[in-house]
């Protein structure tokens, strides 16, 4: 069961409590219980639910998955080609996406409850906007085990108030919405992500809890402390998408000095892979690479590319084993996306083994070749982002006829600014020499996708076309 069982009885024990909560909103257990049960009649074997956040999103969802129902999450941002295109795909790919509108067995069409656990209820889909996204599938046994996992590891209580401030359609925030769900506990989101209503929430709404991309983290930190914001209340801050930098981690323990602050590594297709969490007062070890240890029920190996075990401290892929990995793909599976050893499970993500830490590199397909040298851009990224007068950095390989590629950053300077001598100066001793800028760029904002998340390819884009929000340091 994902969720839908759990919110049966939470309904039934206390059916005025709040569930969830949308700028201010709020469904109580009970109304989303008996609001997504009337939807049933409506709702096909297959949805393909394309909405922005709102309580009929969680409704809708919830009515969406139930039974032998399947769900597929569009972003409203696609462009309507894409999303046409992708929703075609889904009636090609799966036969009751085009059969009757609701499932065959009565039991599976009028009962919010939840069907067997291994059947499938998400169809996920990768984010992009300049391609058709790779569409994955995921049980509903999947899903709970990951649920059973988050919430030991994090640490979710009952009277918890999560507030998770991005987009529905990514995967981040729907799952922190299903999480709550089986949990019982308070979920809050806006339905576009605003620093001033985030803030408000936090402050009138007694969250507890933060989920959230690292660039949401640093604004909400950096503009609560200069605007006074209370955020002592927060007991949890869990963040995803990228490690944190240096910088924005100091902004959110002073910000948020009661809260465990909480990365991990994880991937759609993988779900949680490891994390760890930094207490209050606790001091941060060493930052690098590290990203923590395994989750509950999470076994992981670093693989080369023919399957075989490499020693520690070893750069290869990062494979996992768990019951929380998805079936695989519908469509955009090219072979690599999503690789197998005998179990372990890969998506080509690169790192290495310490005594049992995961340090994560980045992917394959972001590394970085110069004359010779792998470089992955993360590690120039953590490397800048700890230098004074940075308050963020994005680094990219740019094509270069001598050197196949070249390593080059974006900074988005702090008050009172940088030079690129600063910025050399500042790695010298961190970075080896070959893995250093050899060109450096002052943004007026980080290439972000429409999820938040850094877009190296969108930097190259911004360089090549010599973009207004660029400007080369000498």
């Amino acid at each position: 069961m994902p969720f839908l069982n759990r919110l049966q009885r939470w309904a039934d024990d206390r059916p005025d409590g709040t569930a969830v909560v949308v700028d201010g909103q709020r469904l109580s257990w009970e109304e989303l219980r008996d609001t997504a049960a009337g939807l049933l009649p409506d709702t096909p074997a297959v949805t393909m639910l394309s909405e922005e956040n709102s309580l009929h999103f969680a409704t809708a969802f919830a009515a969406a998955v139930a039974g032998e129902r399947q769900c597929a999450v569009l972003d409203p941002l696609w462009p309507q080609q894409l999303q046409d295109g992708i929703r075609d795909r889904i009636r090609d790919a799966v036969p009751a996406a085009s059969g009757a509108s609701t499932p065959s067995e009565p039991a599976a069409g009028l009962e919010l409850a939840d069907g067997l656990p291994d059947t499938t209820f998400l169809i996920g889909l990768t984010s992009g906007t300049t391609s058709v996204p790779k569409a994955f599938t995921r049980t509903r046994r999947s899903w709970q085990l990951s649920f059973d996992a988050s919430v030991q590891f994090f640490g979710l209580a009952v009277d918890d108030k999560t507030l998770a401030p991005g987009p529905l359609a990514a995967s981040l925030n729907l799952y922190a919405l299903a999480e709550c769900l089986y949990a019982g506990s308070e979920f809050h989101t806006l339905s576009r992500f605003d620093v001033g209503d985030a803030h408000a929430a936090v402050s009138h709404d007694g969250i507890t809890r933060l989920v959230l991309v690292p660039t949401m983290l640093r604004l909400l930190s950096e503009r609560g402390l200069s605007g006074g914001v209370d955020a002592s209340g927060i007991r949890t801050i869990i963040c995803a998408g990228s490690k944190l930098d240096a910088r924005t981690l100091e902004a959110a323990r002073r910000w948020a000095p009661n809260a465990t602050i909480f990365e991990y590594y994880g991937a759609s297709e993988l779900s949680f892979v490891s994390g760890a969490g930094l207490r209050p007062g606790q001091q941060p070890e060493q930052r690098g690479a590290a990203i923590g240890k395994p989750f509950p029920g999470v076994g992981i190996r670093i693989l080369d590319d023919d399957g075989a075990e490499l020693p520690d401290g070893t750069d290869g892929n990062i494979c996992v084993r768990s019951g929380m990995v998805s079936d695989g793909y519908l469509w955009g599976d090219d072979g690599q996306a999503l690789q197998s050893f005998d179990g372990w499970h890969t998506v080509g993500d690169q790192g290495y083994l310490d005594g049992g830490t995961l340090h994560m590199l980045g992917r394959r397909s972001d590394m970085i070749i110069t004359a010779g040298t792998n470089v992955y851009p993360h590690e120039v990224e953590l490397a800048l982002a700890s230098v004074p007068g940075v308050a963020a950095a994005v680094a990219a390989g740019l094509a270069d006829d001598l050197r196949g590629q070249k390593v080059v950053a974006g900074i988005v300077p702090s008050h009172g600014g940088v030079t690129a001598t600063q910025l050399k100066a500042g790695v010298e001793d961190v970075l080896a020499r070959n893995k250093r800028p050899l060109e450096y760029f002052a943004l007026a904002e980080l290439p972000l996708t429409d999820r938040g998340k850094l877009s190296r390819e969108l930097l190259l884009d911004w360089i090549a076309r010599n973009d207004s929000r660029i400007r080369r340091l000498g």
